[in-house]
């Protein structure tokens, strides 16, 4: 075989690129986007260059003109266009003038959305955070989460839509079905949710413009072949995802067979597995499988869940037993279990708050933490010796509750505007007042999510500790070790704090401790167990206090009550009684009033959640005055509702005529304060 040059033999292979002459002038308009947008300007600036002879004509005769682009050619490419463009048809986005885009900071800032000092600590500590986006941090500093997904939205152009979990006439405000379809958890953990379907395309709202691949993966679950989307905030994703998972947990308990549960034990059925079990959590659907006792007790704790019970109580007597749940404030028998039963439900239930199932004789107090239908609930389990057996009495905590702003309790205008200005102030001492019961704890928290506790040290002490709060240092007290509420609050001095909330005062080193702290430019937010405003004045100086310190320190108290709600499904007008109209007419109410006449959704009791009574009392150098002379409280009172103190009663009547709770219920829970 001849040798051959491998070189040689590929440069004789190779295609010489044709020069522009030789590109036949169909061809031109398919030429690459980019480098047809300049063309025209560089044969526009460039007349004197020599132009390059046409080749014959298709008849052969002569020379055509100077090669350049025709005019049809040349308004395509000033129009950006190609000609005969197959894809003309497709959406093209409107023109957008870069120069007068703004970034997101400046735009919140330019619309009062956000403060400079929140952009500011938001970008600074963006810089120090790896991933994190701005709009995250800004979230977290306070910046209303729906105005910072529109402003993204508009930087987008994209829509931005708001969601509710269901309309005013009562349907679902998402397309539930596709949320089915793709799961509840394949939603959560995407933040995305399906809307509603527009014609041929369904509408997805998610919190990111930049959830491409999330959507590609929406359409390849549900088979379809084009969404439109939209910007939805996620609180809205999440509530109304949270919805679907009340409404199947629901249904699931609906379905419970009661006689089921209960097929296994027998008389002597005490039998439940003895176990050091996870304080950390536990799901209590993920049990149903296990022995009929422990199915029964969660039977109890879910169904208390879906009625909206604050409190559970298991009583024993001589040949029955009786399950009562507290709703409303008002406790209803729920089950009758047999009687057998209740040996074997006390001893799950101490299992499960890591009790000691031996000890039949003397109190115990525990604390049950579980997920029931999707949430984190805490229980507190109180058992007591009775000669009928020990009665069980749980109250549920659910941080839920506690997600409530001040605006949403119940306030007036006027008492809400005061208030938040009392909670501002740099020191001094602001009580709640009221039964167990009435609120206090949530109007307490509601009002320390109400600061700014990214810039104060805020502290608490508490007995127990409820609820977690975030941003906030929390102290549990341990009497038994000598950590009282008196020495906790000593310790916190030396923390350097801005504001400190003791649960309760209940003795004279505790409230002289919380006089001193409010005295040396702390502010004290704690609760005390009185009737009324006034009357904490004089509770104060009976645990220890002098008068002077007391008039000294002492800004405002806030005495409460809860009522309930008429219930809006089955609100009605009624004729009001004869007896009645002479007291309502003093406070404006005539002719009809509004009552629940009972549906299925408030159990035919005509009440439906509850609403705060409130009696604020800011004292003033007047009344700071007569608080340093030691006044009679009755007296005292008197002194003040002339100073413009609006009453408990007063304030539930208001509450009455416009509509949101009933005379008896204002009457029920203001009847020591009249």
């Amino acid at each position: 075989m001849g040798r051959f040059d491998i070189d040689q033999l590929l440069k004789s292979l190779e295609t010489p690129e044709p020069t522009p002459a030789q590109v036949p002038a169909h061809q031109v308009p398919h030429a690459d986007a980019a480098d047809l947008v300049d063309l025209p300007v560089a044969w526009e600036t460039q007349p004197s260059a020599p132009e390059t002879p046409r080749p014959p004509d298709a008849t052969g005769n002569g020379l055509g003109s100077a090669l350049g682009p025709t005019p049809a050619l040349r308004e395509a490419m000033h129009a950006r266009v190609r000609p005969d463009d197959a894809l003309s048809d497709l959406y093209v986005p409107d023109e957008f003038d870069a120069s007068a885009a703004q970034d997101l900071a400046s735009i919140l800032l330019d619309r009062g959305i956000a403060s400079a000092e929140q952009i500011a600590g938001a970008q600074r500590l963006q810089k120090q955070s790896v991933g994190r986006k701005l709009s995250e941090l800004l979230r977290e500093a306070g910046v209303s989460e729906h105005r910072l997904t529109e402003v993204t939205a508009e930087l987008a152009r994209m829509p931005f839509e708001r969601v509710s979990a269901t309309t005013a006439d009562g349907q679902c405000g998402f397309d539930s079905a596709s949320v089915k379809r793709l799961t509840v958890e394949f939603c959560k953990s995407n933040h995305v949710l399906p809307l509603r379907v527009d014609g041929s395309r369904l509408i997805v709202g998610s919190t990111s413009p930049d959830d491409v691949f999330i959507l590609d993966e929406v359409k390849r679950r549900l088979g379809i072949t084009s969404l439109r989307h939209v910007l939805v905030a996620s609180c809205d994703i999440q509530a109304a995802l949270q919805s679907v998972s009340d409404a199947d947990a629901s249904r699931m308990a609906d379905g419970v067979d009661v006689d089921a549960l209960l097929a296994g034990v027998d008389a002597e059925d005490e039998v439940v597995e003895v176990e050091k079990e996870d304080s950390s959590g536990r799901e209590l659907e993920a049990e149903a499988d296990s022995s009929p006792v422990v199915r029964y007790v969660n039977h109890i704790i879910q169904s208390a869940v879906k009625e909206g019970a604050s409190d559970i109580h298991i009583e024993p007597d001589e040949k029955t037993l009786k399950v009562r749940f507290r709703i409303d404030g008002v406790l209803f028998e729920s089950m009758t279990p047999p009687k057998k039963l209740h040996a074997a439900l006390t001893s799950r239930l101490k299992i499960m708050a890591n009790l000691d199932i031996a000890e039949k004789r003397l109190p115990q107090d525990g604390r049950i933490r579980a997920t029931v239908m999707g949430r984190r609930l805490d229980l507190r389990v109180s058992t007591v010796p009775t000669p009928k057996g020990e009665k069980t009495v749980m109250r549920i905590l659910d941080n839920r509750s506690i997600q409530v702003t001040l605006d949403d309790l119940g306030f007036s205008d006027d008492a809400l505007t005061i208030w938040k200005k009392q909670i501002e102030q740099p020191h001094g001492i602001i009580l709640v007042t009221g039964p167990t019961g009435s609120g206090k704890t949530t109007t307490l928290y509601s009002s320390i999510r109400q600061m700014d506790t990214r810039k104060l040290n805020v502290s608490t002490v508490e007995d127990p500790v409820e609820y977690n709060l975030a941003g906030i240092t929390q102290i549990q007290t341990h009497d038994r070790i000598g950590m009282t509420f008196a020495k906790a609050l000593k310790a916190l001095l030396r923390q350097d704090p801005d504001v400190i909330m003791v649960g309760e005062i209940r003795d004279t080193e505790t409230a002289q401790t919380a006089i001193q702290a409010a005295l040396t430019g702390h502010l004290v937010l704690s609760t005390l167990h009185t009737n009324d405003a006034p009357s904490s004045i004089t509770r104060l100086i009976n645990i220890g206090v002098e008068p002077f310190l007391v008039g000294a320190a002492l800004h405002s108290v806030l005495a409460q009550r809860l009522v309930r709600k008429i219930c809006p499904h089955c609100a009605t007008d009624v004729p009001i009684p004869e007896r009645m109209e002479d007291v309502l007419s003093m406070y404006g109410i005539f002719g009809t009033m509004k009552v629940g006449a009972g549906c299925n959704a408030c159990r035919q009791t005509g009440h439906s959640g509850r609403v705060g009574l409130y009696e604020l009392l800011v004292l003033d150098d007047f009344l700071r005055d007569k608080v340093s002379a030691s006044p009679n409280v009755v007296e005292f009172r008197r002194l003040c509702v002339e100073r413009g103190m609006t009453t408990l009663r007063d304030d539930g009547f208001a509450k009455v005529k416009q509509g949101r709770t009933t005379v008896e219920d204002v009457l029920r829970v203001t009847e020591a304060t009249a």
